[in-house]
């Protein structure tokens, strides 16, 4: 039987490899179980997309916590910050290949391999609030990285190149912007209100999805779906967000346009996934909302 259970952590908390491996993780699954999301996988369906389900996101997210731990021991480990670099940036593909291993070759979280190690790497580097761990984790990631492929072939890139955004390595390069300026502040100033943990979440990703360049729904569907998502997000966001009525139901017709465009903004799931994985490092005793344990015996099965 797949079980439900609440996940915490005891204080004090070593922010070891292990923790923070832990950690990011539970930011991957909470990610994905978050429902409803406009667009993008959940527990409803799998969204815009095709090929995803939340089962596989999470068989994903698990497949990648080798990797978690072995960036957040090499952080914790090496003063040089060029050759940490290059480190996790090896650690990182051998990520990308475990992950395509787990899911039978589909890209479930190229994106957030990339910020979520930069974060965990620098988040092993020391205690300390979230703006500076970003900040750590933006100098690592300006530095160059020589093993890297000149070119991956990746839709991401091809979009950057097309339309002059910078999306997930122009993210990590200017420390999370998005992160620490947007989807914190919207998910504390939630939670303070009284919003629910689901519609505090919720409201982090449509602040983040109301002015990202999110390459993936760029790639997708060219910038009237980006406009379409930024507009829409917005709206809900003014309607008071998604622990409102009004909220809820423009919410709903973000959802409906997105599923008719077919597109989904990946870019805005992978920064609210960091978003996550900072304010649980902030706050390592806060309980969390629901989430299956998934394991490769419950793969394929639901129980509610």
């Amino acid at each position: 039987m797949t079980m439900l259970t609440e996940i915490s952590y005891a204080a004090p908390v070593e922010l070891n490899g292990a923790v923070l491996a832990d950690i990011a993780v539970t930011a991957l699954v909470d990610e994905a179980m978050l429902t409803p999301k406009p667009g993008l996988v959940d527990m409803r369906g799998s969204g815009a997309h095709t090929d995803l389900s939340w089962l596989l996101m999470c068989r994903s997210a698990h497949a990648l916590r080798p990797a978690f731990e072995a960036m957040a021991h090499a952080g914790a480990t090496m003063d040089d910050l060029s050759a940490l670099r290059r480190r996790i940036g090896a650690i990182g593909r051998a990520g990308e290949t475990l992950m395509m291993n787990a899911t039978a070759g589909v890209n479930t979280h190229r994106g957030a391999i990339w910020a979520l190690g930069l974060l965990v790497t620098a988040a092993a580097q020391g205690d300390a609030d979230a703006r500076t761990i970003a900040a750590r984790a933006g100098a690592l990631a300006r530095l160059h990285d020589p093993a890297a492929p000149a070119s991956t072939g990746n839709k991401g890139e091809t979009v950057r190149r097309i339309y002059g955004v910078g999306g997930a390595r122009g993210q990590a390069e200017a420390a999370f912007p998005h992160v620490t300026d947007v989807a914190l502040p919207m998910l504390h100033a939630s939670r303070a209100r009284g919003d629910s943990e689901t519609a505090a979440q919720l409201n982090a990703l449509l602040a983040v999805m109301a002015g990202l360049d999110d390459t993936c729904l760029l790639a997708r569907g060219g910038p009237a779906a980006l406009t379409a998502a930024q507009t829409g997000a917005k709206a809900v966001l003014h309607a008071g967000g998604a622990g409102t009525d009004t909220g809820r139901a423009a919410l709903r017709e973000l959802d409906a346009d997105l599923l008719a465009r077919r597109v989904s903004p990946g870019g805005a799931a992978d920064l609210l996934a960091a978003t996550l994985l900072l304010d649980r490092l902030a706050h390592p005793n806060h309980r969390t909302t629901p989430q299956l344990q998934v394991t490769e015996a419950q793969h394929g099965t639901t129980a509610f």
